[in-house]
């Protein structure tokens, strides 16, 4: 049968390594994988693409990653690129001088170094928009800077107590500083302008070109509910699903309201029925169990050290009662749902695996592939967990690296063993564990390329700074394996993730092979076409 696209002359990354030259696609999958014998499929209408020796792989899959929130970011006050704190205020100063009629600033992802002790004040942000309310949440968004307008506007005062599901920061006097941590974050949050069905379609679809053009042809969308001022993006996925603009593959991660118990299970079956059409089905729950370590909650064993090393009294957040969890994991997982764990803190990620053992001990053996995503402290005593109980670890690779959140805002309070057992990738892989791997967008980059460059070297792309924990680097095919198999495991999405007869033909074609030259260059790698289904979706200028 002749093909309709066909690979020649290049690299091809198949299960068992750079094992070929050409790949032939007819319809929507690889139907011929090998040498020049694949040739012989051309025909009159084969559109064939010269490798050029480049690296032709699996489309990347992001397990972890929040599409529309990221694309309606990107139309607001977009903070993700500043650094210090002067270039935050001016970017905020700008956007408002240029949007004059918006009632209120919004948007967010500035980073938290870029303020002492990662907490700046309303009376920064009432410097540069003195007359309008605020609400910015940063780059991990578990915490949003506000001014005194937003403030006003909520009715915080001192006397208005911290939520049970958050903190509001305080000055030294007791009034409230400008940052709201976790659930507090709602206290403004819930009155900022509600995003439209038309807004969240649009942010879906620039979100999606984006990915595409980093090669990524499926994702799992973490939180497909409302959380944190962000609205549902389930519309938006529905509508791009029944008008066919919806090109990659998603997974949808429903949201567990921590408010509740199990009586919103139900719900989640409903919603699970409703949500599936065509390229998208939701057939996750996101529980979300902890914060983060930067502002003290993330969920951990023993407590967490204060700026001079002595013990706190602090032992970070639960969202979810860790007495309850095993109970509404076992019915999720008995109905056949995957759980998906944000579990950050070394308590957080051991009560999601106890969970999971409970479900395994419950149920027996099923296919519902749990995974815990973020693992930035995870006890040596639970690393083989993961392989035992079938547990998928989901990575975040770019956090991996001495930046200054890492050294200024979690290391000093974590304490130097705690900080030893950050990012376990190398442990976990050695253990037997299947790694996924994601981005969390908006909260960090979500190109593939640099999140391998990560898990490869230990340090940014860029730096020349010290790696870290060198002995949890594990190698480019192990990196690249995340992205693909591993995270087209996670999502369910069994016919993908591997070049192979019979697969999809969901394909990634980088500008070189990166196995080529030294792992301190992979960063520089780009992609040069993306295929889902074999369809291009994404070409670069001049590929």
């Amino acid at each position: 049968m002749q093909a309709d696209l066909l690979f020649t002359n290049g690299h091809v990354l198949t299960p068992e390594g750079r094992t070929a030259t050409a790949v032939a696609v007819t319809g929507d999958r690889i139907t011929a994988v090998g040498h020049a014998e694949v040739h012989d499929l051309a025909g009159p209408g084969t559109q064939v693409v010269d490798l050029a020796g480049r690296l032709l792989l699996p489309g990347f899959q992001d397990a972890h990653v929040h599409p529309v929130p990221a694309g309606l970011e990107l139309t607001q006050c977009d903070l993700t690129g500043t650094k210090t704190a002067a270039d935050t205020l001016a970017a905020v100063r700008a956007y408002a001088d240029a949007h004059p009629e918006r009632e209120w600033i919004t948007g967010g992802g500035w980073s938290m170094e870029a303020f002492e002790g990662g907490t700046p004040t309303r009376e920064l942000l009432d410097s540069v928009v003195p007359d309008r309310p605020v609400y910015l949440p940063n780059r991990d968004h578990h915490g949003a800077w506000v001014n005194s307008r937003a403030l006003e506007l909520a009715g915080i005062t001192r006397d208005t107590p911290d939520p049970a599901d958050g903190r509001i920061e305080r000055d030294a006097s007791g009034e409230p500083a400008g940052t709201l941590q976790e659930g507090a974050m709602q206290l403004v949050g819930r009155l900022t302008p509600p995003t439209t069905p038309a807004d969240r379609l649009a942010a879906l679809l620039h979100a999606q070109r984006h990915l595409h053009a980093l090669g990524i042809t499926a994702w799992q969308d973490a939180i497909v509910g409302k959380f944190a001022g962000m609205a549902d993006p389930s519309d938006a996925y529905l509508t791009a699903a029944r008008e066919g603009s919806l090109t990659a593959r998603v997974v949808g991660a429903l949201w567990w309201d921590r408010e509740r118990g199990a009586e919103q299970i139900p719900e989640l079956v409903e919603r699970r029925a409703e949500l599936s059409h065509g390229r998208f089905r939701a057939g996750s729950v996101k529980l979300m169990l902890d914060g983060v370590a930067e502002t003290g909650t993330a969920a951990l064993l023993d407590p967490y050290l204060d700026k001079c090393g002595c013990v706190t009294g602090n032992r970070g957040t639960s969202f979810i009662d860790p007495e309850q969890l095993p109970k509404y994991v076992v019915e999720l997982d008995a109905l056949g749902f995957q759980c998906h764990f944000h579990a950050l803190g070394d308590r957080a990620v051991r009560s999601a695996l106890d969970a999971v053992e409970a479900a395994r001990e419950a149920n027996g053996p099923s296919d519902t592939r749990p995974h815990l995503a973020h693992l930035q402290v995870v006890h040596p005593d639970d690393v083989a967990r993961f392989a035992r109980l079938g547990a998928v670890a989901n990575i975040q690779p770019l956090w991996a690296a001495h930046e200054p959140q890492m050294d200024e805002l979690t290391i000093p309070f974590l304490g130097p063993e705690r900080a030893l057992w950050q990012y376990p990738f190398g442990a976990l892989l050695r253990s037997g564990a299947t790694l996924a791997a994601g981005s969390d967008w908006p909260v960090s980059s979500p190109d593939p390329l640099h999140g391998i460059h990560v898990a490869v070297n230990r340090v940014e792309p860029g730096s020349t700074g010290p790696v870290f924990l060198p002995g949890e680097r594990i190698g480019l095919a192990e990196a690249l394996t995340a992205y693909t198999a591993g995270s087209a495991y996670a999502n369910h999405l069994d016919d993908t993730g591997r070049v192979a007869v019979g697969a999809l033909a969901d394909l990634v074609v980088l500008d070189r092979d990166p196995f080529a030259a030294p792992p301190e260059e992979i960063a520089r790698t780009r992609v040069a076409h993306t295929y889902v289904g074999g369809a291009e979706v994404y070409a670069a200028d001049g590929a």
